[in-house]
């Protein structure tokens, strides 16, 4: 903002911040009679902010903001998600540590939230990366352990050669399968790795999916997905082997289709596979250079085995196949080609039989040679099972084939929490040669981490002196657990901590947590929708079986905000040059113009540009509000008898109705919206010779108010301007002063009239009118019409039953045809005093945009050939010419 305009928002905001501050606004007593929790995921420290941090962090401190207004305690923490390997080789390329660097990135980003003036009770800040946090970490390692829930195995890992670190699954993104952090592609890598059994809590976690009723649709779907709940059937083969027989369970979804399985697969790394390998060239070929699971087509190679199918007694081939995965199912698979389309496509390029063994209810006939009949139907081929439907073939094949039995499949994997790195939470666990395992006892927490060594590969098996140590158990030499766990262990109970963060004795305070929990608003990324929300969601529901929390579900409501674009309308990144720095936009504009634009330009979960013009817009706003805040004189007695001042001051009641709608949607561009069409009607009343200034003064501060918790700092100045008591941060949300329930339908009325005077004088090429007649229906119209709308079908009989409408005739008649006309759509009109108080109220905006007088006349005050064109909720129209 300019300095003509007498306001300086870098003196203005940090004026204002440092008085919050000095008066604890923000702050939240620990006992908060109505608690209320408004959350955003807290940022990982990078150092630097981007617009998408703004839009994101403005959301939540709007609504904190309107939250405290409104008369909630409000819980509004920060933190820093602090550990992770982009510190870790951030210090590799600047020759330091990670914790100077996290430090360093702290400090950076905290001044710039200050600068923004978001309202966080500093008191309760937490860093993951600091030793009274991450101890916490460890100690709920140690009690998810002792609930046996955590435990170590040899598995086959998604290892980034690029990070040299074990990734999660959700970590391995695209077909790819590229690094979430680098876009290395990743392998595979057995090592001993520690998990939580996230699948203990696979039914509930799918289940309780559907009480989530204040989440995205599609972030529920999205976990939904990830768990991958699959009913159906294991069922146990015989294979032949060279060396001995071996029974192996396949799992199927279709075991009314076992009669037609004509071959039996197994995944590459499944044992007999491997041992098939190494017995023949052809198989080893296949499992070390050919083998593809993310290829078009499925591929395989016959082995020296056989399988006998337990349904028929025969023997079929047994293949090695690509298509077939250790972690999905049982690593083996029937396979069925007359009714399975992947099967069906092995079959036909191994030549394989495809046979019919379930067919279309009905006369309808299909060729499965030709393709397969993947639905459901009716069993034939099947001998004894035959003209069962196919529902009817699971249940009895289920109940006859010897050890086959119902069982349910998950795509949700264990939870690997280890990683090959220094900067995260060391693992709790000494390695003793006697003792196996042994958990580091709570009172030797925190394992802190040791001083940072350059090297490659995990620093911690480095660090020598640190890694070996005495068993707690026998008291024998140990070592020391070289693994940290997943930074998303921080991310996962940390909203738990906000409230008791300076607890020293627990991770948080059990029952101060049941009163503030869940969150009742949290906003975030969609990205993290597999990953911290579900591990927070597991997370909490352990706590819970631990007695340490009342609830199961983290968040109550979550938003998931959209992007910020580049003007060009892709993603704002610097590679592409089009990202926006928003200190640059605060030194120029001030922090309220940004948090301004991000608010007004779209719904919170809506993506959408960066536009400049938009920035320019938002700041002459403020501006405007700030001139208006004041020339007014704030203890102006508000008169509002004068129609004029009526319509202003019911104008001003209506947005107060509606903006709080909107913030309570968390509608923030529709509020602002609302309310910088009262302020442009405010300025054009305030115009007026015979405006009233306390209706002025009136709007002016209920704008002010509205506005607070999106543009605080401007606000703040508008509020001392007006004289207004303590902060406007602290002063109480507005409330209608009148009664707006009718507002929709006596705005249309105005917006509509308007129009009609905008159409005749545009049609009728009237350049200066001299008068506007307004005139509204006869009061027997009005009855005509709230007769029509009870009526049963008949209209007109129904208009025309009424003795007194009866005698108006041909008028009355005529009427009732064009409702019967409209029906059942019938005009919403006022009654007719009402309709005719409206005009008189808005006849002001006529006047001051014809700058011509305005009449408003009823039936019986004008002319009859004008009166007669009048219907409720349509006035007739005369516009006057020299």
């Amino acid at each position: 903002m300019g300095g003509n305009d007498g306001y300086d928002h870098g003196e203005i905001e940090r004026r204002w911040q440092r008085e919050w501050d000095d008066a604890d606004v923000f702050r939240v007593p620990d006992d908060a009679d109505d608690p209320e929790y408004v959350l955003a995921m807290f940022p990982y420290t990078s150092g630097q902010l981007h617009m998408g941090h703004v839009r994101n962090y403005a959301i939540t401190d709007a609504l904190a903001r309107y939250r405290r207004m409104d008369g909630d305690e409000v819980l509004h923490p920060m933190g820093w998600d602090s550990f992770g390997l982009p510190a870790e080789n951030a210090a590799e390329e600047r020759d330091t540590n990670p914790r100077e660097w996290t430090e360093r990135c702290i400090e950076q980003m905290r001044d710039q939230f200050e600068a923004l003036g978001f309202g966080y009770d500093w008191e309760r800040e937490v860093t993951t990366c600091d030793p009274d946090y991450y101890r916490w970490n460890q100690w709920l390692f140690n009690e998810f352990r002792d609930a046996g829930l955590v435990e170590q195995q040899t598995a086959a890992v998604n290892w980034c050669p690029s990070c040299e670190t074990v990734l999660a699954d959700e970590q391995v993104e695209g077909e790819e399968e590229l690094c979430w952090r680098c876009d290395t592609p990743v392998t595979e890598r057995d090592l001993d790795q520690w998990f939580f059994e996230t699948t203990a809590y696979a039914d509930e976690l799918l289940d309780s999916i559907d009480d989530l009723d204040g989440w995205p649709t599609n972030v529920r779907d999205m976990q939904r997905n990830w768990i991958g709940r699959t009913d159906g059937a294991e069922v146990p083969f015989t294979l032949h082997a060279p060396d001995g027989d071996e029974d192996v369970v396949a799992f199927t979804t279709r075991l009314d289709t076992i009669h037609g399985a004509t071959f039996f697969a197994l995944a590459p790394d499944h044992p007999l596979a491997e041992a098939a390998a190494e017995r023949d060239d052809d198989v080893a070929h296949f499992v070390e250079h050919v083998a593809d699971p993310d290829g078009d087509e499925p591929q395989g190679v016959e082995t020296d085995i056989t399988a006998t199918n337990p349904a028929t007694g025969e023997e079929i081939p047994v293949f090695v196949a690509d298509f077939v995965l250790s972690d999905v199912g049982t690593g083996a698979l029937m396979a069925v080609p007359g009714h399975d389309e992947r099967d069906h496509a092995f079959a036909q390029s191994h030549d394989l039989p495809i046979e019919q063994v379930v067919a279309p209810e009905g006369d309808d006939e299909v060729d499965v040679q030709e393709e397969p009949y993947t639905e459901d139907g009716v069993l034939v081929n099947s001998g004894d099972y035959d003209g069962l439907t196919s529902e009817e073939g699971r249940e009895r094949l289920t109940e006859d084939i010897d050890g086959a039995e119902s069982a349910v499949q998950y795509q949700l994997r264990d939870w690997g929490i280890s990683r090959q790195r220094y900067w995260g939470t060391p693992i709790p666990v000494v390695h003793c040669e006697d003792c196996g395992p042994v958990s580091v006892p709570d009172e030797d927490l925190p394992v802190e981490l040791p001083e940072f060594v350059h090297t490659t590969g995990n620093p911690l098996d480095a660090a020598e002196e640190w890694k070996h140590t005495e068993c707690p158990e026998c008291g024998g030499p140990a070592v020391r657990e070289t693994d940290t766990m997943d930074t998303f262990v921080d991310s996962s109970w940390y909203f738990l901590r906000f409230t008791s963060p300076d607890l020293d004795d627990a991770p948080f305070d059990v029952e101060r947590a049941n009163d503030w929990m869940p969150v009742d608003e949290y906003v975030g990324g969609v990205e993290h929708a597999v990953m911290h929300l579900l591990y927070s969601r597991f997370f909490t529901k352990v706590l819970a079986d631990l007695d340490l929390l009342d609830h199961r579900e983290p968040f109550e409501s979550l938003t998931t905000q959209g992007m910020v674009l580049g003007e060009d309308g892709t993603k704002m990144s610097k590679s592409k040059g089009n990202g926006v720095s928003p200190e640059r936009i605060v030194e120029e504009y001030g922090a309220d113009t940004a948090r301004l634009f991000v608010l007004r330009a779209a719904r919170p979960d809506k993506d959408f540009p960066w536009s400049q013009e938009g920035v320019r817009s938002s700041n002459a706003f403020l501006e405007r509000l700030l001139r208006l805040a004041r020339g007014v004189d704030p203890d102006a007695a508000v008169d509002d008898a004068d129609p004029a001042a009526e319509y202003v001051a019911r104008e001003v009641a209506a947005t107060v109705d509606a903006a709080t709608e909107h913030y309570e949607a968390m509608e923030f561009n529709r509020a602002v919206q609302a309310v910088d069409e009262m302020v442009s009607l405010l300025v054009r009343y305030r115009g007026r010779e015979d405006a009233d200034p306390g209706v002025v003064a009136r709007g002016v501060e209920v704008a002010v108010k509205l506005l607070a918790p999106i543009a605080p700092h401007a606000c703040e100045e508008s509020w001392a301007a007006l004289d207004g008591d303590g902060f406007v941060t602290e002063a109480e949300w507005p409330t209608p002063d009148r009664d707006v329930s009718d507002h929709d339908r006596t705005s249309r009325l105005v917006e509509r009239t308007r129009e009609d005077v905008r159409d005749i004088v545009d049609t009728a090429g009237i350049e200066e009118p001299t008068g506007v007649d307004v005139v509204t229906a006869p009061e027997w119209m009005y009855d005509a019409l709230e007769i029509a709308r009870d009526a049963d079908g008949d209209v007109v009989g129904t208009v025309m039953g009424d003795e007194d409408l009866r005698q108006r005739g041909e008028d009355a008649a005529d009427y009732a045809k064009d409702l019967a006309a409209q029906a059942p759509a019938l005009p919403d009109a006022l009654p007719p005093e009402r309709e005719r108080a409206t005009l008189e109220r808005a006849a002001w905006l006529v006047e001051s945009e014809f700058d011509a007088p305005v009449r408003v006349l009823a039936a019986d005050e004008a002319d009859d050939d004008l009166a007669s064109k009048a219907e409720p909720g349509r006035p007739a129209i005369h516009v006057h010419e020299g």
